[in-house]
């Protein structure tokens, strides 16, 4: 878990934030939770933000993920695509998360990929799909945040 991974940002993301004096990669990081969980961000732009948390250490008394696990990854992705679209003057908050969980993975690592439903002036929501190794569905995710005043 203590390896560093780069996220991938496409260079007109670098361009816009460029000059706001915000670090960029360490505001769209998986923050403290993440890091204990091992969430790593791969690529983040306003319309595709994609991630992946390691089964190991993120399981239930049963020994399957947890779901709450699977929540924190899909808030994590959704949240870094809202904070993208709104830009440097905006800071995106979660206002409602609906998670439905399809499998338990006992071991490997599930991959979360966040799109845009829609992105307005003031709110966001973003799909988020996780899926296994075998790319089968383990979570179906939907987030809304509200975009404020930085």
């Amino acid at each position: 878990m203590g390896e560093q991974t780069t996220t991938e940002f496409p260079q007109e993301i670098l361009d816009q934030w460029k000059g706001s004096g915000v670090d960029l990669p360490a505001l769209f990081s998986a923050g403290k939770l993440g890091e204990r969980m091992g969430l790593r961000i791969l690529h983040a732009a306003p319309e595709r933000v994609v991630g992946t948390l390691p089964v190991e250490g993120n399981t239930q008394p049963y020994g399957l993920l947890h779901g709450g696990a699977s929540a924190v990854l899909a808030e994590t992705l959704g949240s870094v695509g809202a904070m993208l679209h709104g830009g440097p003057g905006k800071a995106a908050v979660g206002v409602d998360l609906n998670c439905t969980h399809h499998r338990g993975p006992r071991s490997g690592l599930v991959t979360g990929v966040a799109t845009p439903a829609h992105r307005g002036r003031t709110m966001t929501s973003y799909e988020i799909v996780v899926t296994d190794e075998q790319d089968r569905r383990v979570c179906s995710a939907r987030l809304t945040c509200l975009l404020r005043d930085a």
